[in-house]
C-alpha cells in the first residue's frame, strides 16, 4: 500500500479510488496550501496529486526522495519543473481533452457577457436604477457577423472556432502551426498574428504559458487592435501584461476585455476590477460538475496506474519510460 499527498479536496469520485487502495492525505485549508504546506504533505510520500496553482519545483520534488508520480489536475502543466522530474524517473500527468468543451462554452459565455454588458446590466438592475426601455440604453456590440480571431488551434481553440459557425462569423486564426482540421470545420483562415490584431473584433487566447507566450499581449499588440475589439483570455494570465491591458482599456484603445485567468493569481490588478468594460471569472473554465468529476476521475487512474508500475494514460513526460 502507497501513499498519497492530495493538495485539494477533489470530487468523491477519485478519493474514493484512491482510499481503495492506498493510504490518502488530503489538504483540508480554505486556501490553497503554501509551498511549505506542500512539502510538509508530500514528505514520504509516493505520490503528489497538484493544482495548477501549486507550485512543484526542486524543493517540493526532493522532499520525498519515494515520490513515483506527480498528478496534476488540469490539462496545463506549468506549474511544475517537468524537467526535474524527469531526471529524478518521476512521472507528471495531466487530464487532457475532457475539459476541452467546458472551457469553450465558458469563452462563449464571457463573449457575450462583455459585448452585451450582461454584468453591467445586472447590476444596473440590482441598483434600482433601470426605469424602462431607452433607445440608448446598455449599447453594447453585436457578435454574429464579425470577425473571430483564435490565437491557438489546439483543441479548445478549434471548438470555440465550431461556435462561431452558428453566429454567421468569419473565422481567423494565428498558431505556431497552420491546422487543417480548423480550417476545414470552421472555414478558418490562417493569418499572420499582426494581421490578426488588426482585423478580429473579437480575440480568443487558447495557448498554454511558454517563454514565446509569456506576454504575447501587451501594449504595443494592443495597440494594433480595433479600438472596437474585445481580449478574451481563458488560457492563462501571464500570457497578458495586465497593466497594459488596464490602460488599454481605461484610455479606450480597445472597447472591452473578459477573463478567466489573471497574471498574479488569486490576485487581480485593482484597476481592472474598477473598470466597467471588463468582466473577470474566478478561473472557472472547466467548472462544470461533468468536467470536474472526469478530470478527478482521470487523475486517480493516472495514480494508481504509476503506483502498479504500469504507463500512466496522461503521461506528459512519457520518455521516462524509454530510459
Amino acid at each position: 500500500m502507497a501513499s498519497i499527498f492530495m493538495s485539494r479536496r477533489l470530487p468523491d469520485i477519485a478519493i474514493k479510488m484512491l482510499e481503495k487502495e492506498h493510504d490518502l492525505e488530503i489538504y483540508e485549508g480554505d486556501a490553497p496550501p503554501s509551498k511549505e504546506e506542500i512539502i510538509a504533505g508530500v514528505k514520504g510520500k509516493d505520490a503528489l496529486i497538484c493544482l495548477l496553482t501549486d507550485p512543484i519545483d526542486k524543493e517540493v520534488i526532493d522532499a520525498s526522495p519515494s515520490l513515483k508520480i506527480i498528478a496534476n489536475y488540469a490539462v496545463g502543466y506549468d506549474n511544475i519543473d517537468v524537467e526535474y522530474a524527469t531526471k529524478k524517473g518521476i512521472v507528471v500527468t495531466n487530464t487532457p481533452g475532457v475539459l476541452t468543451e467546458t472551457v469553450a462554452d465558458l469563452t462563449w459565455a464571457l463573449m457575450l457577457s462583455i459585448a452585451r454588458r450582461i454584468c453591467e446590466g445586472d447590476e444596473f438592475m440590482r441598483q434600482g436604477k433601470f426605469k424602462g426601455w431607452a433607445p440608448l440604453l446598455m449599447l453594447g456590440g453585436d457578435i454574429h457577423g464579425k470577425t473571430l480571431g483564435i490565437i491557438g488551434a489546439g483543441r479548445i481553440g478549434r471548438a470555440v472556432a465550431r461556435r462561431a459557425i452558428g453566429f454567421n462569423m468569419r473565422v481567423i486564426y494565428y498558431s505556431r502551426h497552420r491546422n487543417e482540421e480548423i480550417e476545414k470545420e470552421c472555414n478558418a483562415k490562417y493569418v499572420g498574428f499582426d494581421e490578426l490584431l488588426r482585423q478580429a473584433d473579437f480575440i480568443s487566447l487558447h495557448v498554454p504559458l511558454t517563454k514565446e507566450t509569456y506576454h504575447m499581449i501587451g501594449w504595443e499588440e494592443l495597440n494594433k487592435m480595433k479600438r472596437t475589439a474585445y481580449l478574451i483570455n481563458t488560457a492563462r494570465g501571464k500570457c497578458v501584461d495586465e497593466e497594459a491591458l488596464y490602460r488599454a482599456l481605461k484610455e479606450g484603445i480597445i472597447a472591452g476585455a473578459a477573463l478567466d485567468v489573471f497574471e498574479n493569481e488569486p490576485h487581480v490588478h485593482d484597476g481592472l476590477k474598477k473598470l466597467k468594460n471588463v468582466v473577470i471569472t474566478p478561473h472557472i473554465g472547466s467548472a462544470s460538475l461533468e468536467t470536474r468529476t472526469k478530470m478527478a476521475e482521470m487523475v486517480a487512474e493516472n495514480v494508481l496506474a504509476a503506483l502498479k508500475g504500469e504507463r500512466a494514460p496522461n503521461c506528459v513526460n512519457c520518455e521516462i519510460y524509454e530510459s
